[in-house]
Protein backbone atom coordinates (compact mmCIF):
# COMPACT_ATOMS: atom_id res chain seq x y z
CA UNK A 1 0.00 0.00 0.00
CA UNK A 2 1.29 3.61 -1.15
CA UNK A 3 0.78 6.71 1.69
CA UNK A 4 -2.02 8.17 -0.68
CA UNK A 5 -4.32 4.72 -0.65
CA UNK A 6 -3.99 4.18 3.07
CA UNK A 7 -4.57 6.80 5.17
CA UNK A 8 -5.49 6.24 8.62
CA UNK A 9 -6.69 8.02 11.49
CA UNK A 10 -7.24 7.85 15.38
CA UNK A 11 -11.46 7.26 14.81
CA UNK A 12 -10.34 4.34 12.07
CA UNK A 13 -8.54 2.37 14.34
CA UNK A 14 -11.28 2.80 17.56
CA UNK A 15 -14.01 2.01 15.15
CA UNK A 16 -12.28 -0.85 13.41
CA UNK A 17 -14.09 -4.54 14.21
CA UNK A 18 -11.58 -7.59 13.70
CA UNK A 19 -14.49 -9.82 13.87
CA UNK A 20 -14.75 -12.79 15.74
CA UNK A 21 -12.82 -16.69 15.11
CA UNK A 22 -12.98 -19.55 16.55
CA UNK A 23 -9.19 -19.74 18.68
CA UNK A 24 -8.85 -15.71 17.78
CA UNK A 25 -7.26 -13.12 19.61
CA UNK A 26 -7.90 -12.24 23.56
CA UNK A 27 -10.91 -9.41 22.52
CA UNK A 28 -9.27 -7.50 25.95
CA UNK A 29 -6.17 -7.26 24.50
CA UNK A 30 -6.96 -6.61 21.04
CA UNK A 31 -8.97 -3.30 22.43
CA UNK A 32 -6.18 -2.79 24.70
CA UNK A 33 -3.92 -2.80 21.54
CA UNK A 34 -6.46 -0.36 19.49
CA UNK A 35 -6.69 1.95 22.14
CA UNK A 36 -2.80 2.42 21.92
CA UNK A 37 -2.09 2.62 18.52
CA UNK A 38 -5.34 5.61 18.51
CA UNK A 39 -3.20 6.58 21.38
CA UNK A 40 -0.44 6.80 19.50
CA UNK A 41 -1.50 8.43 16.38
CA UNK A 42 -3.62 11.28 18.04
CA UNK A 43 0.09 12.27 19.27
CA UNK A 44 1.43 11.92 15.65
CA UNK A 45 -1.03 13.68 14.23
CA UNK A 46 -0.33 16.62 17.25
CA UNK A 47 3.15 16.40 16.48
CA UNK A 48 2.60 16.83 12.42
CA UNK A 49 0.23 19.36 13.03
CA UNK A 50 2.66 21.22 15.43
CA UNK A 51 5.86 20.89 12.57
CA UNK A 52 3.39 21.79 9.34
CA UNK A 53 2.62 24.54 11.20
CA UNK A 54 6.23 25.35 12.29
CA UNK A 55 7.31 24.81 8.99
CA UNK A 56 4.91 27.16 7.91
CA UNK A 57 6.18 29.99 9.92
CA UNK A 58 10.03 28.94 9.03
CA UNK A 59 8.81 29.51 5.65
CA UNK A 60 7.56 33.07 6.01
CA UNK A 61 10.82 33.85 8.40
CA UNK A 62 12.90 32.81 5.61
CA UNK A 63 10.67 35.02 3.26
CA UNK A 64 10.68 37.92 5.52
CA UNK A 65 15.02 37.18 6.00
CA UNK A 66 15.10 37.06 2.12
CA UNK A 67 13.63 40.56 1.94
CA UNK A 68 15.96 42.11 4.53
CA UNK A 69 18.94 40.66 3.15
CA UNK A 70 17.66 42.52 -0.16
CA UNK A 71 17.17 45.30 1.87
CA UNK A 72 20.83 45.48 3.29
CA UNK A 73 22.51 44.79 0.60
CA UNK A 74 21.36 47.56 -0.98
CA UNK A 75 21.95 49.85 1.95
CA UNK A 76 25.35 47.97 1.98
CA UNK A 77 26.31 49.58 -1.56
CA UNK A 78 24.82 52.95 -0.51
CA UNK A 79 27.23 52.76 2.81
CA UNK A 80 30.13 51.88 0.11
CA UNK A 81 29.44 54.37 -1.94
CA UNK A 82 29.69 57.00 0.91
CA UNK A 83 32.49 55.05 3.29
CA UNK A 84 35.28 57.12 1.92
CA UNK A 85 34.26 60.79 2.41
CA UNK A 86 33.03 59.95 5.51
CA UNK A 87 36.55 58.61 6.97
CA UNK A 88 38.05 61.23 5.79
CA UNK A 89 35.52 63.40 7.52
CA UNK A 90 36.13 61.47 10.51
CA UNK A 91 39.65 61.61 10.55
CA UNK A 92 39.56 65.28 9.71
CA UNK A 93 37.04 66.07 13.09
CA UNK A 94 39.24 63.42 15.03
CA UNK A 95 42.30 65.38 14.97
CA UNK A 96 40.13 68.17 16.25
CA UNK A 97 38.86 66.62 18.99
CA UNK A 98 42.43 64.79 20.01
CA UNK A 99 44.30 68.25 20.26
CA UNK A 100 40.86 69.34 22.06
CA UNK A 101 41.19 67.13 24.64
CA UNK A 102 44.67 67.09 24.62
CA UNK A 103 44.43 70.89 25.74
CA UNK A 104 41.44 70.14 28.11
CA UNK A 105 43.64 67.54 30.02
CA UNK A 106 46.60 70.08 30.08
CA UNK A 107 44.04 72.20 31.75
CA UNK A 108 42.90 69.76 34.22
CA UNK A 109 45.96 68.31 35.29
CA UNK A 110 47.63 72.16 35.87
CA UNK A 111 44.41 72.56 37.76
CA UNK A 112 44.79 69.37 39.66
CA UNK A 113 48.21 70.12 40.63
CA UNK A 114 47.68 73.67 41.75
CA UNK A 115 44.85 71.93 43.73
CA UNK A 116 47.41 69.61 45.32
CA UNK A 117 49.59 72.48 46.32
CA UNK A 118 47.06 74.08 47.83
CA UNK A 119 46.11 71.10 50.19
CA UNK A 120 49.15 70.24 50.84
CA UNK A 121 49.82 73.81 52.29
CA UNK A 122 46.06 72.86 54.06
CA UNK A 123 47.16 69.27 55.33
CA UNK A 124 50.38 71.07 56.57
CA UNK A 125 48.81 74.04 58.16
CA UNK A 126 46.66 71.40 60.05
CA UNK A 127 49.26 69.44 61.37
CA UNK A 128 50.60 72.54 62.59
CA UNK A 129 47.46 73.42 64.23
CA UNK A 130 47.13 69.60 65.72
CA UNK A 131 50.83 70.08 67.23
CA UNK A 132 49.73 73.55 68.79
CA UNK A 133 46.23 71.91 70.33
CA UNK A 134 48.14 68.34 71.46
CA UNK A 135 50.99 71.27 73.00
CA UNK A 136 48.07 73.02 75.05
CA UNK A 137 46.36 69.68 75.88
CA UNK A 138 49.16 68.49 77.63
CA UNK A 139 49.33 71.67 79.68
CA UNK A 140 45.89 72.10 80.53
CA UNK A 141 46.15 68.22 81.56
CA UNK A 142 49.29 68.34 83.40
CA UNK A 143 48.11 71.54 85.38
CA UNK A 144 45.37 69.51 86.25
CA UNK A 145 47.06 66.84 87.57
CA UNK A 146 49.22 68.92 89.76
CA UNK A 147 46.24 70.59 91.14
CA UNK A 148 44.72 67.14 91.88
CA UNK A 149 47.76 66.23 93.37
CA UNK A 150 48.01 69.08 95.48
CA UNK A 151 44.24 68.76 96.78
CA UNK A 152 45.05 64.93 97.65
CA UNK A 153 48.65 65.83 99.48
CA UNK A 154 46.77 67.50 102.38
CA UNK A 155 43.93 64.85 102.56
CA UNK A 156 46.65 62.06 102.80
CA UNK A 157 48.52 63.63 105.27
CA UNK A 158 45.48 64.54 107.49
CA UNK A 159 44.07 60.83 106.92
CA UNK A 160 47.91 59.63 108.18
CA UNK A 161 47.96 62.01 111.53
CA UNK A 162 44.73 60.30 112.40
Amino acid sequence: MSDEAFHLTPLDVRRYDFGRALRGYDPARVGQFRDQVAEELERLSRINQDLDQKARSFHEQLRSFRERDKAMNEALVSAQQMRQETREQADREAQLVVREAQAEGDRIIDAARAEVRKLQIDIEALERSRHAYLAQMRMLVSRQLAELESVERPAMDFMAES
